[in-house]
């Protein structure tokens, strides 16, 4: 094994990892933030992580740089929605309920 395909498996690991972590956080935590919070490893941290192995595989190059974008845009996003909905939710009284389930 070469230093890069390394490189690429831990990345892709840990990143699939979190993902995993926090699918399986969803469904054991109850409420609507609580849920809310526990995806914010695989939008911050997994799915980063999992386009930067992608990059590291292609090479460098305009291909990597768009994956990276990629990440990018999920590690923002999931940020940015994350936040609307917990905003949505405290306003129509969702967060107080503890989620309905």
């Amino acid at each position: 094994m070469t230093p890069p395909h390394v490189v690429v498996l831990v990345l892709l690991w840990t990143g699939v990892a979190a993902v995993l972590l926090s699918a399986a956080a969803v469904l054991r935590l109850r409420g609507t933030l609580m849920r809310l919070h526990a995806l914010a490893p695989a939008s911050c941290v997994g799915m980063p992580l999992i386009a930067a192995a992608v990059a590291v595989e292609q090479g460098a190059g305009r291909a990597a740089a768009k994956t990276l974008f990629i990440g990018l845009l999920f590690a923002v996003g999931g940020t940015v929605t994350t936040i609307a909905v917990g905003r949505a939710a405290d306003r129509s009284g969702e967060a107080e309920k503890g989620g309905g389930s």
